[in-house]
């Protein structure tokens, strides 16, 4: 069906990116630092080996949307982690704006990748964007965990799914409706990959309301920040964390 609709609505549908590129409000990616560690109640734990975070994605991986790491996904991500398990975490965030899922694997080529314990994933709009064909897009996540287990002994991994592109208030229709259900796409090629491995986890973003977005109307609004990492901590703590050694 989306084929059909590709064919009878090119004309529109292109029409109508181009000038969502052009008008779109671009907002930069949120300051502050991009690695560090967060101790549980501020105190340095010495029970146990740190919690070893890495987060890779896109523009919503880097904060858009909000102007301090604090306000945004990884930062508030490491604090939820350290405060649940009683344990250091220490984090790093490798994102850029406009990265699809294979631009990705070049973007942590550029950067020297720490040991990481945990991965969260946040690709996939700039897939849907870009045409991305969901074999490929699944392919390309497969290849980024395979490098950064290999690389950083990752050991767990989190997929952000796709967020609800049909109610994307900055998109007119019916693009909007075309970039929707190309996410679905996505979204269900995600799911069924990831419900094959026991190593990996799922994290829905289909709760995020249009009304509570950055005012680009694009990317996530601080509300939709603090509920997605901790939403996120909680999916880590439920299926990634292991208890301190006790000594």
């Amino acid at each position: 069906m989306l084929i059909l609709a590709k064919i009878l609505l090119g004309p529109v549908l292109l029409a109508q990116g181009k000038w969502l590129r052009k008008t779109a409000l671009r907002l930069p990616e949120a300051a502050g630092p991009r690695l560090g560690v967060e101790a549980p109640a501020g105190i340095l734990d010495e029970g146990g080996a740190p919690l070893k975070l890495l987060v890779v994605g896109d523009s919503s991986a880097a904060g858009v949307g909000v102007e301090h790491q604090e306000q945004a996904l990884a930062l508030p991500l490491a604090r939820h982690l350290a405060a649940r398990s009683g344990r250091t975490v220490t984090w790093q965030l490798v994102a850029q704006s406009g990265v699809n899922s294979l631009e990705a694997l070049d973007l942590l080529a550029q950067h020297e990748i720490g040991p990481a314990t945990v991965l969260v994933v946040a690709l996939g709009t700039n897939d849907v964007t870009s045409q991305m064909p969901p074999r490929r897009y699944v392919a390309n996540l497969k290849l980024l965990a395979e490098r950064l287990m290999s690389q950083s002994g990752v050991e767990h991994i989190v997929f952000t799914g796709l967020p609800p592109l049909h109610t994307l208030p900055a998109a007119p229709q019916p693009l909007r409706w075309y970039l929707g259900r190309y996410a679905r796409k996505l979204d269900s090629a995600l799911r069924a990959w990831i419900a094959e491995d026991p190593a990996l986890r799922y994290c829905s973003l289909q709760w995020a309301l249009p009304h509570e977005m950055a005012i680009d109307k694009f990317h996530p609004g601080h509300g939709q920040y603090a509920q997605w990492a901790k939403m996120a901590a909680e999916i880590i703590e439920a299926g990634c964390m292991r208890p301190p050694a006790a000594y």
